[in-house]
Formats: structure tokens, C-alpha cells, sequence
């Protein structure tokens, strides 16, 4: 796997290929996907790129740091977010133009001709996450390469269904970002790949529960970068990891094995009992979001 690292144009041609095979099993968009509220796109980047802490150019992850103005701020994001329906659809018959990421797609004609109802919903899931992208970190939308898209994630504590639409960067490497985001962030795929940078958060909820109390701990697997000091974990966390087993067959260690890291949180975080993982907190209600895609989740 690390020759393959080494090869941009390889690991394209791979991700495409595995993708793709994953999508061969069944359907991936069901029937009304687009007037459901739950339903949410994210755009997986991934890019090649280099910062004043890595020289040399190597395929990465492409995140954003959530803003203090944001929920659960200084956590990592895709951008991305709900199906704005006014913008959206008109956004997707463009990208059925010559040249556009979508038409350049080497299974676009599969889809469109063996799949027309799913190619449909999969151009409209593709738009809306340019679109963020575009709101949150000015990517340019002409100047990405879409690999295809990966199986949904159903988290039910959020009522949502994320629908990551795997994309390559190729001609940008200064984003713009809106007050939703506070950097980018990039993350060397070899870097996920090591065992080590792996640990246990355990997370301090420093809140009034409904039972009165005030403290909750639990424990959630993370991916720790040192060179960006930022931390992975949640439904981010998941994502990424979904995609590094599908594409590497990369798992990360059990969790009771891996070394402790402490963190807390309090009230302003989850601003209004959310929280961005796969567990929910002992006493707190969740409830889904009411946000719309105008304003820019990231996931």
C-alpha cells in the first residue's frame, strides 16, 4: 500500500475502482431522497497537498476546523449539509454538461444509462456538496475530480443520513473560508494508516443533565495529528474510517487497547444537546437538527 501512496494517478484509478464495485451490490439512493428532511451530502476530499509543516506534496484528507460560531466548534468537517431544493436541482442538471466533475466520471454513462433514477439523485447529492463547499471554503467546483460516491451512514440519534460523494482536488491549494470555518485542515493519508496515532478520548461532559447531575464521561476512538494539533473523532471520524477499511482494508486498533487522551466539554458545544458522535450522552435528549443546507453543517 505505501507504492500506492506514492502514486497519485494509481490510487485515483484505485478508489474508483473499489468505489465503484462497492456500488455494484445494490442500490445506494433510495426513493425519496431529495424531499427528506434527514437527507444530508458531504463532500470526502481528499487532495495532494503541502503546508509549512510537510514539505512534500502527498495525498491527504481536506477538512475543516469548525469556527467558534458554530456548533461542537474546533471539530473536524466535510463540508456539507442539507438539500437546499430551490438551488439544488438546478445546480445538478449543470453538472450533467460535457466537462463538468460529474460527466468526467469514468461510470457516469453506467449510471445514467443503467441506473437513471439513482444517476439522478446521485447529480443532486453531488451538487449540494459543491455547493457547500463553495459557501464554506470557496473550493472551486470545476477544479475537483469525483471519485463516486460511498454507501450512506444512517445515524439515528441525529435523524440524519450523510451520503459522502468521495472527491480529488487538482488545481487549488488556498481555500477562502466563510465565518463558519475557522482553517483547513490536512491530514496525509499514510499518517491514518499508522496504528500509533490512534488513542481513546475520553471526554468530560461538564453539563446539567436531565437527572440532575452535572458530569458524564465516555471513552470514543480518535485519530490524533500531531503536526496540525487537531483531533479526529465522531461521525467525521467515522466517515473516514468507513473509507479507509473499504479502500485499504485499514482498521484501527480496539478501542480498550489504545492509550488514554482526556478532553471536555461543556454547554456551548452541544448548543442545544447535540453532539456529533456515534453514542449518545447518558441523560441529554437528542433531537434532529433543524438547520437547513443554506447554512452549512459540514459533517
Amino acid at each position: 500500500m505505501p507504492n500506492l501512496l506514492e502514486d497519485k494517478e494509481g490510487l485515483l484509478e484505485h478508489i474508483i475502482e473499489v468505489l465503484h464495485k462497492r456500488n455494484l451490490q445494490g442500490p445506494v439512493f433510495p426513493r425519496g431522497l431529495a424531499r427528506a428532511k434527514e437527507t444530508s451530502s458531504v463532500l470526502f476530499l481528499l487532495s495532494q497537498q503541502s503546508n509549512r509543516k510537510r514539505a512534500s506534496g502527498e495525498a491527504c484528507l481536506v477538512l475543516n476546523k469548525r469556527s467558534a460560531r458554530v456548533r461542537q466548534p474546533g471539530d473536524l468537517c466535510f463540508p456539507g449539509g442539507s438539500i437546499v431544493s430551490r438551488v439544488d436541482p438546478l445546480l445538478s442538471m449543470l453538472l450533467k454538461f460535457p466537462f463538468s466533475p460529474l460527466t468526467r466520471w469514468p461510470y457516469w454513462d453506467y449510471w445514467r444509462k443503467k441506473r437513471g433514477r439513482e444517476a439522478r439523485r446521485l447529480a443532486l447529492l453531488l451538487a449540494s456538496g459543491l455547493r457547500e463547499a463553495v459557501e464554506e471554503m470557496r473550493l472551486n467546483p470545476f477544479g475537483v475530480k469525483f471519485l463516486g460516491p460511498m454507501a450512506p451512514h444512517d445515524l439515528e440519534i441525529f435523524s440524519r443520513v450523510l451520503y459522502p460523494m468521495v472527491t480529488w482536488i487538482r488545481l487549488q491549494a488556498r481555500f477562502l473560508t466563510n465565518w463558519e470555518v475557522e482553517r483547513i485542515v490536512t491530514i496525509p493519508l499514510r499518517s491514518l494508516l499508522k496504528q500509533e496515532h490512534y488513542a481513546c478520548y475520553r471526554i468530560r461532559f461538564k453539563m446539567i443533565q436531565v437527572d440532575g447531575s452535572g458530569k458524564s464521561t465516555e471513552d470514543f476512538p480518535c485519530f490524533r495529528d500531531v503536526h496540525e494539533g487537531v483531533i479526529l473523532w465522531g461521525v467525521t471520524y467515522e466517515m473516514v474510517m468507513s473509507f479507509l477499511d473499504l479502500i485499504f482494508g485499514f482498521k484501527a486498533p480496539d478501542l480498550a487497547s489504545l492509550p488514554v487522551i482526556h478532553g471536555s466539554l461543556d454547554e456551548s458545544y452541544l448548543q442545544g444537546a447535540w453532539i456529533e458522535t456515534g453514542t449518545p450522552i447518558p441523560g441529554l435528549r437528542h433531537a434532529p437538527s433543524t438547520r437547513h443546507g443554506s447554512e452549512g453543517q459540514g459533517f
